[in-house]
């Protein structure tokens, strides 16, 4: 994880502007293999196996969205870090067979985090990600909505959750996202705190903004924090199935995330945010979008 207290770190933003960017602080998208960025962001012609190596000269971490549909091979991820610098860091999603485990949309509560459904492929994904060396940040264990066929309330799930982290190897670091707003309660991060987890702090549809959590859920559990800007995927696929440009405007909102984001690195603690093609249509816009609202930031003038 970067960390630091100089505002050293420099981003450069749609090939022209360069803003600074406290060296606490890294921003990425989620994924890189995007086709429809040759153009807006990848330079034309650019070719898919080329797409990593130029990603890494504009951004310092990108969040791997596909490991969540399998486990990269051996190959790949070797792959990943020959087009990479140093310094360059991957965060990376669990995969499904361990926080869905269903074989369509329903998840299966019954296998979820169990020793027998998910532990060997835990082993083999760690193992393969761990290729990675000192590139390697956070991986993000995110969890579906669960309705009530698979978990009748929120306590089953905490107590495989706590057993889960409490076995899997200290090494690596994680942080933990869940979609089911009513279990955002002190259980759930204290079991984070425990074992030295990050809350993921999303923007999504359903789930409360950073800046809406009850006053007993903490914007941290651990030494990094972890946030994701996610957006309404019904809402933005029902305007275009095309990634190379913004359709929906969030700029309200990116200015209280910039709030969120300077109040947590005003406590010198590492931050790593990601942003989603279904947040706004184009991430890398995204990107500028937010590098300006949080230089503008009305907190993080106040900290200088």
């Amino acid at each position: 994880m970067a960390g630091g207290e100089g505002v050293i770190q420099r981003i450069k933003v749609m090939n022209t502007e360069l803003f600074t960017l406290p060296e606490c602080l890294r921003i990425g998208t989620s994924s890189f293999s995007e086709e429809d960025w040759v153009g807006p962001f990848y330079p034309e012609n650019t070719q898919p196996r080329d797409f990593l190596k130029y990603y890494a000269t504009r951004y310092d971490t990108v969040e791997i969205d596909a490991t969540y549909y399998a486990i990269p091979s051996e190959r790949t991820v070797d792959g990943w870090n020959q087009k990479t610098p140093n310094g360059f860091l991957f965060a990376a999603k669990f995969p499904r067979s361990i926080v869905h485990c269903g074989t369509g949309a329903r998840p299966r509560g019954d296998l979820v985090l169990t020793r027998e459904a998910t532990y060997a492929d835990r082993d083999r994904f760690l193992n393969i990600m761990g290729r990675l060396g000192g590139k390697l940040g956070p991986l993000l264990i995110q969890f579906p909505y669960f309705n009530r066929e698979a978990f009748s309330s929120g306590k089953k799930f905490l107590e495989l959750l706590d057993q889960f982290l409490a076995d899997s190897p200290v090494e690596f670091r994680y942080a933990v996202e869940i979609r089911n707003k009513a279990w955002l309660k002190p259980e759930f991060t204290d079991i984070l705190r425990a074992h030295n987890c990050a809350l993921a702090l999303t923007d999504m549809a359903w789930m409360p903004h950073a800046d809406e959590l009850p006053d007993d859920v903490p914007l941290t559990t651990t030494d990094f924090s972890y946030i994701r800007l996610v957006g309404d995927r019904k809402q933005i696929e029902a305007i275009t199935d095309s990634w190379d440009k913004e359709v929906i405007d969030r700029t309200d909102s990116l200015k209280r995330w910039a709030s969120v984001v300077s109040k947590i690195i005003t406590k010198k603690i590492n931050t790593l945010l990601y942003i989603n093609n279904h947040y706004a249509g184009h991430a890398p816009t995204t990107i500028a979008k937010f590098s300006k609202a949080f230089g503008d930031s009305p907190i993080l003038k106040q900290a200088e």
